[in-house]
C-alpha cells in the first residue's frame, strides 16, 4: 500500500538499542507508527538520526547527574538508502543521506520510518554535528536542526517518489514546521514562496495538520529573527513573517503550524482547553494520546490477555472484557512482572526489593513542574505509614543537560530517600530510562504515582501505560487522567489547588495540602486495601484495564486522527 500520511516528529522511539528519542513525544510518536502498522493504513515517517543519541545518564551517590554520549552503529541497526538530498543551511549545501527502519503490524503491514544523517565528507564538521545530538547545543544548533527535518524531510519524500501521492503532513510537535515552508515552496514559480497566490498557499494549508504537545511555555520552539535570517535567508523570513509566524521578533515554530495548517489538536481534552488560551482565536481540537497496548503489557500480562480477550492484539477495544477476567489470574500474572522489575532492580542496583511488599512507581522525565520530591514533603508522615506496613517506591527520569532545576529535583528526591533511613520505607532511583526499564516499571509496581502542577501536564502517558497492566493510577486531576479517573474505581485523586494558570501557586503550603492528601489517601485508603483486602485491590486493577484500556491506546487515538485530522479538509 502506498503511502499517504507522512509523520514528522524530531524524536521516534523504536527500539531501546536506537538512541532516537528522548521521552515521552518520542515514545508516543513510536506508539503511534506501530499502531498504523497493526491497522494497515497508508503511513510513513520521518526523523532525524542522532549518532550520540540524547544522552547515557550517571547519577552519584547524592544524585547529581552527569551525562556521557550514547555509542551506537545506524548501520547495523538501520537500513542504508541510496537516495540523498540537499538542504540550504546558512547559505551552505548540507547534503542528507538517509536510512530506513521498517515496522510490522500485527498483520505484516509495513510502515517505514526515514531518518535523515548529515555525516558524509562533503559536509562540513559543524554540519555533520547537526545529526549528532537530540535537543543538544544552542538556538543556532537546534534552528539548523529543524531546518534539516522540515526542508529536508520534503525533499527526501520527493526523492523517494513519494512526494506527490502524499495527501497529508502531520507534524508532531513544532519542530517539523519548515516543512510547511518546503511544501510553498514546491508549489510556487521557481520555488518563490512569497508570490504564491493567495488561492495556491490555501491548497498547500490543506496539506498539513498539527498536534501541539505542550502547555509549557518553554516547550514551543522561538528563534531571534536575526538567526531565523542568517539560517533560513531574508527571503523566507519575510515569507514567515507574512504567514504570522513571528510574534515579537522571534520565530515562533508553533505558531507557523498553526497557521499553515488545516487542522490543529492538543492531546487530551484539558490540554486542548489549555492550548485554546495560550493561542486565543485558534481552533484547537482535542485527541487524546494512547498508547500501544502489545508493546507495553508485561510478558505475563500479554499471556494472560492472551487466554481471555481474544483478539485484542489487533483491536485493543477488546481489553473492555477484561471485565471478566479471574482476579486471581490477574494476580498471578502482576505478581510475575513485580519480580521481572526488581530482577532488574537488583542487576542495576544491588538492592533487593520484597514483590510481597506494596510498591509505588514514579518515572517520568525530571522537570520541576512534574513534582518527583511530593511524596518526601513529610517523611515523619511517610515513616508512620510504613509502620504498620512497610512500602518501596521504584523512581526514574532524567533531566535535560540543561535543565539544572530538573537536575536538582533529582537530588531532592535522593535526599529525601535518605530522610527515610531506617523507617520501612525502601527507595530507589535507577538510571538511564528508556524502552526497557519503562515497561518493566509500569507493568511492575502496584501503583503508579503522578503528582504534576496543573494544567501543566499535557497528557502523561505513562499512566495509561500503567493501567493496561493493571496498575492504578495515584494522580492530581492534569492530562489524561481528567478522562480516565473514576475515584476509588479506577485509581485516586490526589486533591490539589496548586495551579499555574489558575493564580493559586504552588507555595509551602499548597504543596503540603497536596502531599496531606497523598499521604491520607496512603494510608487510610490504598495500605490497607493492598495488605488487609487483596480481592478489593486486585478489583481496582481489573478496573484499570477494563475502563482505561479500551480507550487510551494508540489504535483509538490513530482511528480518530484518520477521521478527524486526515481525511478532513476544511
Amino acid at each position: 500500500m502506498t503511502a499517504r500520511i507522512a509523520y514528522f516528529s524530531m524524536e521516534i522511539a523504536l527500539d531501546a538499542a536506537l538512541p532516537t528519542y528522548s521521552g515521552g513525544l518520542g515514545v508516543l510518536a513510536g506508539d503511534t507508527l506501530r499502531a498504523a502498522a497493526d491497522m494497515a493504513l497508508p503511513v510513513c515517517a520521518v526523523s532525524l538520526l542522532y549518532r550520540k543519541g540524547y544522552f547515557r545518564q550517571h547519577l552519584d551517590a547524592s544524585g547529581k547527574q552527569t551525562e556521557s554520549a550514547v555509542s551506537w552503529n545506524p548501520d547495523e541497526l538501520l537500513e542504508p538508502l541510496s537516495a540523498t538530498v540537499t538542504v540550504k543551511v546558512e547559505g551552505r549545501d548540507v547534503r542528507l543521506r538517509a536510512y530506513r527502519y521498517t515496522i510490522k503490524g500485527a498483520k505484516g503491514h509495513i510502515v517505514p520510518v526515514y531518518f535523515l544523517d548529515a555525516h558524509g565528507g562533503e559536509n562540513s564538521a559543524y554540519d555533520q554535528e547537526l545529526t549528532d545530538k537530540l535537543y543538544g547545543g544552542d538556538e543556532r544548533y537546534r534552528l539548523c536542526q529543524e531546518t534539516l527535518l522540515g526542508l529536508g524531510g520534503v525533499a527526501l519524500l520527493e526523492a523517494l517518489g513519494l512526494g506527490k501521492q502524499l495527501e497529508t503532513y502531520h507534524m508532531n510537535e513544532g519542530h517539523a514546521a519548515l516543512l510547511t515552508l518546503a511544501l510553498a515552496r514546491r508549489e510556487a514559480p521557481n520555488g518563490d514562496a512569497g508570490r504564491l497566490p493567495k488561492a495556491a498557499l490555501d491548497k498547500v494549508r490543506q496539506l498539513a495538520v498539527f498536534t501541539t504537545h505542550t502547555p509549557v511555555e518553554a516547550g514551543h520552539d522561538t528563534f531571534p529573527v536575526d538567526l531565523a535570517v542568517q539560517v533560513l535567508g531574508a527571503d523566507a523570513v519575510k515569507v514567515l513573517k507574512d504567514w504570522g509566524a513571528v510574534d515579537k521578533d522571534r520565530l515562533n515554530m508553533s505558531l507557523l503550524a498553526i497557521h499553515q495548517s488545516r487542522y490543529v489538536n492538543g492531546v487530551a481534552k484539558r490540554h486542548a482547553e489549555v492550548s485554546r488560551k495560550m493561542f486565543p482565536g485558534v481552533k484547537v481540537a482535542a485527541i487524546t494520546n494512547g498508547v500501544h497496548a502489545v508493546s507495553w503489557t508485561a510478558d505475563a500480562m500479554r499471556a494472560l490477555f492472551d487466554r481471555h480477550l481474544d483478539g485484542w492484539r489487533e483491536d485493543n477495544s477488546y481489553l473492555r472484557y477484561a471485565i471478566e477476567l479471574p482476579l486471581g489470574e490477574l494476580r498471578r500474572a502482576h505478581f510475575e512482572a513485580k519480580q521481572a522489575l526488581f530482577a532488574a532492580v537488583r542487576e542495576r542496583t544491588g538492592n533487593v526489593f520484597d514483590p510481597a511488599v506494596f510498591t509505588l512507581g514514579f518515572a517520568r522525565r525530571a522537570a520541576e513542574y512534574k513534582r518527583a520530591d511530593l511524596l518526601f514533603t513529610d517523611p515523619a508522615r511517610l515513616k508512620k505509614i510504613a509502620e504498620k506496613h512497610p512500602l518501596q517506591i521504584v523512581f526514574a527520569g532524567k533531566a535535560h543537560p540543561k535543565d539544572f532545576g530538573g537536575k536538582a529535583l533529582i537530588e531532592k528526591v535522593y535526599a529525601g530517600a535518605a530522610a527515610l533511613k531506617g523507617a520501612r520505607v525502601k527507595v530507589v532511583y535507577l538510571e538511564n530510562y528508556d524502552l526497557t526499564l519503562g515497561r518493566l516499571i509500569t507493568s511492575g509496581v502496584d501503583v503508579w504515582l503522578n503528582n504534576p502542577l496543573k494544567p501543566l501536564e499535557a497528557s502523561g502517558t505513562s499512566g495509561m501505560k500503567a493501567s493496561i497492566n493493571g496498575v492504578p493510577n495515584l494522580s492530581t486531576l492534569d492530562g489524561w487522567w481528567v478522562e480516565g479517573l473514576i475515584d476509588g474505581a479506577t485509581g485516586w485523586e490526589i486533591r490539589d489547588r496548586a495551579d499555574a494558570f489558575g493564580g493559586v501557586k504552588d507555595d509551602d503550603k499548597t504543596r503540603a495540602e497536596a502531599a496531606s492528601s497523598l499521604y491520607d489517601l496512603l494510608e487510610k485508603s490504598i495500605v490497607p486495601q493492598y495488605y488487609e483486602r487483596p480481592d478489593e485491590f486486585a478489583a481496582v486493577m481489573r478496573n484499570a484495564i477494563f475502563v482505561n484500556g479500551p480507550y487510551f491506546n494508540t489504535h483509538r487515538m490513530v482511528l480518530q486522527y484518520f477521521i478527524q485530522a486526515y481525511t478532513r479538509r476544511v
